[in-house]
C-alpha cells in the first residue's frame, strides 16, 4: 500500500499503469491510496517542524541577523483540476489552473504550516490573512516574526524586504557590494528568505504529481499537497543528523516561552514595525560596516 502511494506521487502515475505494475484492480489501488493519504495527514502534528526562533548566540550566517525570526512564508501555485464552473476563479495570471498554496518552513527546510485550496487568482495577502484567521490555521507570537516578500504587507510578525531597492541574490553577484542600509538589509533578508524557495523547488522536485496538471477533484488534490509537504519534512529528518544533544532542552524552553505569549491575529501594516524595520537595518549596517 506504501509502495503503491508512494509510487504514484513521485511519478504522477496514472491509475491503469498502476493496476498493471502491482497487478491489483483499480477499485483496490483507488481505496488503498486513500487509505495511505488519511493515515499520512494524521501524522500532521508529528511531521510538522515546530517553529524554533533565531536565538541572540546565533551564528548561522544567513539568519544571525534575525533575532526571534521563526522561519519564511510565500506562496507558489499548483495545478488542480476544479469543476467547470470554477476554473475562472482557480486561473491564475499566468493562465494556469492552479491552487495558490501557502507555505511557511522553518530555518532548515521543513514545513511548519501548509494551506493549499485558496483559488489561483487569490492575492498572496488574502491567503495569510485566512490562515493567521483559522481555528488551527497559522500561529504568530508576538514578538517573533516571519520573512516574507514585497508582495504581502510589512506588518507586526511578517517582515519585508524594502520596494525600490536591490534584492534578488543575482543583482549581488560579480562582487556588487551594498552601498546603504536599506540595500544591506534587503541582501540579508534575500539570502535567508531563500530557504523558502528551495522548500517548494525540493518538493516539486521530488514528487511530479505537484508539478503537471491534476486529475483527482479539488478536495483530494489539497490533500495531496499537504501529504508530500508532510513527507517532505520525514525525508528532511532522516536525511540530516544534529549531533547536539542539548538542543532539544533549548527548544522546550523556547515552545514554553512562546506559548506564554500572545499571538498577532490580523495583518496591518503599521509605523511602529516600519520604524523596527529601519532600525533593523541600520544596525545590521553598522555591524557589517565595523567588521569590514
Amino acid at each position: 500500500m506504501v509502495a503503491i502511494f508512494l509510487h504514484i506521487l513521485a511519478h504522477d502515475v496514472k491509475n491503469r499503469i498502476i493496476k498493471r505494475q502491482f497487478m491489483r484492480s483499480g477499485e483496490t489501488i483507488s481505496r488503498q491510496f486513500t487509505h495511505v493519504l488519511l493515515a499520512v495527514l494524521r501524522c500532521h502534528t508529528v511531521l510538522f517542524k515546530r517553529p524554533e526562533p533565531v536565538l541572540e548566540n546565533s551564528t548561522d550566517e544567513r539568519w544571525k541577523w534575525f533575532k526571534n525570526c521563526l522561519g519564511a512564508l510565500d506562496g507558489t501555485h499548483i495545478k488542480v483540476n476544479p469543476l467547470l464552473a470554477d476554473k475562472a476563479r482557480y486561473r491564475t495570471r499566468k493562465g494556469d489552473i492552479a491552487t495558490n498554496v501557502l507555505g511557511v518552513c522553518s530555518q532548515d527546510g521543513q514545513f511548519i504550516y501548509v494551506l493549499p485550496g485558496w483559488e489561483g487568482s487569490a492575492a498572496d495577502s488574502r491567503v495569510l490573512r485566512d490562515a493567521i484567521s483559522r481555528n488551527n490555521g497559522l500561529r504568530v507570537p508576538k514578538g517573533y516574526y516571519y520573512l516574507c516578500d514585497a508582495g504581502y504587507m510589512n506588518a507586526e510578525g511578517f517582515l519585508t524586504p524594502y520596494r525600490g531597492q536591490r534584492y534578488h541574490l543575482s543583482e549581488w553577484r560579480n562582487g556588487a557590494h551594498p552601498t546603504t542600509p536599506h540595500e544591506f538589509f534587503n541582501m540579508k533578508h534575500s539570502s535567508a528568505r531563500n530557504v523558502i524557495e528551495r522548500c517548494f523547488g525540493m518538493l516539486k522536485g521530488r514528487w511530479a504529481i505537484v508539478r503537471s496538471k491534476s486529475f483527482y477533484p479539488v478536495k483530494t488534490q489539497v490533500r495531496i499537497i499537504t501529504a508530500c509537504c508532510l513527507l517532505h519534512n520525514h525525508i528532511r529528518r532522516e536525511m540530516t543528523f544534529d549531533p547536539l544533544e542539548d538542543r532539544e532542552v533549548d527548544n522546550a524552553h523556547v515552545e514554553e516561552e512562546m506559548a506564554a505569549t500572545d499571538l498577532i491575529t490580523h495583518v496591518e501594516s503599521s509605523n511602529a514595525w516600519s520604524l523596527r524595520r529601519d532600525d533593523m537595518a541600520q544596525q545590521m549596517w553598522n555591524t557589517w560596516r565595523r567588521r569590514g
